[in-house]
């Protein structure tokens, strides 16, 4: 019983943990140290060209440097930024019904059979009779229907990072961003592959040229918290069986 009331307590402090953050004040910012985009920016990379060309390019309106009036400032290495755009707008409607019926019936009498059932009935109850020994009937039906109506609109700009560059070519990317509004945060995380060619000249990618996009928009803090069930009745929702 001791060790039941220890598991129960971590039990309920660690569910606790996420709100006592926002307990009486704004929940806090997630921090931004150490994250996959700070690593990538930190990484310092190797020299495209020697310091003496790039000196030399640096003076010319010509050059082929990311930072010339003509060069090409898309995100294509590891810390570079880019801007990643979500518009979804997506409906989806399915409908279907299903019916199935079916009636059986068996029969089974012996009425003569070596004047066998004449001498039994004599020996069974008032109102009883072998001649008709077995009758069986059956019947089943069932039916369903299903629907499903969906509707989805989001609209989104958010700043990701290069963190890794494959050796294919192919960009990962990962982004966060984090709005406070009073006593609510509003949480946008983004990550994926990207090919540097579907990057537009204003550096920018829509959502759908990211490969296994993983796009997560929501909140947390005091309305958040009120719109979600209490962890004791997600426990029950998921064991009890009825």
């Amino acid at each position: 019983m001791y060790w039941y009331c220890r598991l129960s307590l971590c039990l309920l402090l660690t569910a606790g943990c996420s709100r006592v953050d926002h307990l009486g004040k704004p929940p806090s910012f997630t921090p931004n140290t150490e994250t996959p985009e700070q690593v990538a920016m930190l990484w310092p990379g190797l020299p495209l060209t020697a310091s003496v060309q790039r000196t030399v390019d640096g003076a010319s309106l010509w050059s082929r440097e990311r930072q010339s009036l003509l060069g090409d400032r898309r995100a294509v290495a590891k810390g570079d930024i880019l801007t990643v755009v979500i518009e979804i707008d997506e409906s989806a409607e399915i409908s279907n019904g299903t019916s199935r019926s079916r009636n059986a019936s068996e029969s089974l009498g012996m009425p003569q059979l070596l004047g066998l059932p004449q001498r039994l009935d004599r020996r069974l109850p008032e109102g009883a009779s072998s001649a008709d020994a077995v009758e069986l009937s059956s019947g089943a039906q069932s039916s369903g229907q299903g629907s499903v109506s969906r509707n989805e609109k989001l609209t989104l700009r958010v700043a990701a990072t290069i963190t890794d560059v494959l050796p294919n070519g192919v960009l990962k990317i990962a982004g966060s961003q984090e709005l406070r509004v009073n006593f609510e945060i509003r949480e946008l995380l983004v990550s994926g592959y990207v090919r540097p060619e579907d990057i537009t000249r204003q550096n920018v990618v829509t959502y759908d040229k990211i490969a296994s996009a993983r796009v997560s928009y929501g909140g947390r803090g005091q309305i958040t918290d009120v719109q979600q069930p209490r962890y004791g009745q997600q426990i029950l929702d998921a064991i009890l069986p009825f």
